[in-house]
């Protein structure tokens, strides 16, 4: 089966816009579940303070993850941020968004990638990633086993290390975020009821460590960015998020 245009199936959307500045550096995500944003301080050389919003997060827990990235980027060097460690003790979402502002630290001007993963069509998953309206990467899995492009068929979804770290630049960051981007559209197609229990999960991310997910309860709004006109990060500014009417 051929599956062309994506634009318009049903499925997962997940935006990142970067917008640098001459002493600071936000990197923001939105998607079905989250909407957070980063603010990197820095003085071209380190990071001098971090503030992060969440917008919209999943657990009645996550507000505490703001203080901890605070502790683990602040003074350290914007070329050593990617190679800090200390994912899982993190918001997860936090850290990228930490990891991809540093890395785009030094730039003139804001890029977004977009992440599109369309709904099992005859268990045939097609997801591609964007960086400014320019496709970067398609790739297509079924049962999580990807099937195209032909350099990666036959490999496991949650086993594409070796293909990201040999692309170089854009190809190998787009890369990163398509894997994870894909991984995450699976919750669409997951009972809410799996998702909801903290106490089930293994201890990946800050929620999710031993004394946070005894209490953590699931909230959040849950946006369908294949219906309907909303877009993802449509109300943010750059540096702040503003008002919006939710369906």
């Amino acid at each position: 089966m051929v599956i062309g245009e994506i634009d318009k199936l049903p499925g997962f959307r997940r935006r990142f816009v970067v917008s640098p500045a001459a002493d600071r550096v936000t990197a923001a995500v939105e998607d079905d579940y989250h909407c957070m944003a980063v603010t990197l301080h820095h003085d071209e050389a380190k990071v001098t303070a971090v503030s992060a919003i969440m917008d919209r997060a999943p657990w009645t827990t996550c507000p505490g993850a703001p203080a901890v990235l605070e502790a683990t980027f602040t003074g350290v060097a914007l070329s050593d941020v990617a190679a800090r460690g200390e994912k899982q003790a993190n918001c997860t979402h936090l850290h990228d968004l930490a990891v991809l502002a540093a890395a785009h630290a030094g730039d003139n001007a804001p890029i977004r990638y977009d992440i599109l993963a369309c709904d099992p069509i005859e268990g045939l998953v097609v997801a591609e990633i964007r960086r400014d309206g320019t496709l970067v990467h398609r790739i297509e899995h079924r049962d999580d086993i990807v099937t195209t492009p032909a350099a990666i068929a036959g490999t496991s979804l949650f086993k594409l290390r070796g293909w990201i770290e040999s692309l170089e630049g854009t190809e190998r960051e787009a890369a990163r975020l398509l894997q994870w981007g894909t991984i995450l559209a699976h919750g669409r197609n997951i009972p809410m009821e799996r998702q909801s229990d903290a106490s089930r999960m293994p201890p990946n991310c800050y929620t999710f460590q031993p004394d946070k997910k005894a209490v953590a309860k699931r909230v959040g709004k849950i946006i369908d960015f294949g219906e309907g006109s909303l877009e993802p990060l449509d109300h943010f500014a750059g540096g702040s998020f503003g008002s919006r009417t939710l369906r």
